[in-house]
C-alpha cells in the first residue's frame, strides 16, 4: 500500500515539471542587439556587459534601465556631472577614452535575466579592438566575465578583469563600493 501511494504521488509530480518546463521555454525570446558599440580609435579601455535588459532594448542604449549605477560611476570616475542623453553619455566616454560594448550579438533570454541566457552568438570583439588600441578589457559583473571566456578569449586572446556589476540585481553593493572597485578603469585609462 505504501509503495503504490509513493508511485501514485511521484506520477502526480513530474507532468507539474514537465509543465513548468514547458512554461519556461514559452517565456523565452530570441533577441538580437540593435545598437552600436561605444567607441572611437582613441579608445584605450574597453567595459563590456553581457546583453541589454529589456529597459536598454526599448531606449536604445546601454544601461538605461534608471536604477543601473552604470552612467553615476562613470560620472565619478571621470570626474564629470551624471550625463542625461544618449548623446552625452557617448561623449562622456569618448571623451575619456572608455569604450563599451556587450559579449553577446544575439540570445534567447527571459526578459533580461542573464542567467536565462541560452543559444548565444558572441558579438564580434575585434571590430572594436582592431580600429582602437585597447589596453585593458573590464566586465561589468562576473556574468559578462564568463561569457567573454567561453566565448571570445580564444578569439580575442586577451584576458578580462571581473568588476561588480552596476546593475540593480547587485543591490548588495553599494554606490561607494562600486565606485572603489571600478577605480580600475580609471587607473588603466591613466596608465595609457
Amino acid at each position: 500500500m505504501k509503495a503504490e501511494k509513493k508511485e501514485s504521488q511521484k506520477t502526480k509530480r513530474e507532468p507539474k515539471k514537465e509543465t513548468q518546463k514547458a512554461d519556461n521555454q514559452s517565456r523565452y525570446t530570441h533577441v538580437s542587439h540593435t545598437f552600436q558599440p561605444v567607441f572611437n580609435e582613441e579608445s584605450r579601455v574597453l567595459v563590456l556587459g553581457t546583453f541589454p535588459s529589456v529597459k536598454s532594448r526599448e531606449g536604445m542604449f546601454y544601461y538605461h534601465h534608471p536604477q543601473n549605477r552604470f552612467w553615476n560611476v562613470m560620472a565619478g570616475l571621470c570626474g564629470e556631472e551624471t550625463p542625461r542623453t544618449i548623446d552625452e553619455k557617448k561623449q562622456m566616454l569618448l571623451r575619456n577614452r572608455i569604450a563599451i560594448w556587450d559579449v553577446i550579438e544575439s540570445c534567447d533570454i527571459i526578459g533580461s535575466s542573464d542567467s536565462s541566457i541560452k543559444n548565444v552568438t558572441p558579438a564580434d570583439l575585434n571590430r572594436v579592438l582592431s580600429q582602437a588600441d585597447i589596453r585593458e578589457i573590464f566586465g561589468n559583473g562576473q556574468k559578462a566575465c564568463a561569457l567573454y571566456k567561453k566565448y571570445c578569449q580564444k578569439i580575442t586572446g586577451r584576458e578580462i578583469t571581473g568588476l561588480p556589476s552596476t546593475s540593480p540585481a547587485n543591490a548588495a553593493c553599494s554606490l561607494e563600493r562600486l565606485m572603489e572597485q571600478w577605480e580600475a578603469v580609471r587607473n588603466a585609462v591613466l596608465r595609457t
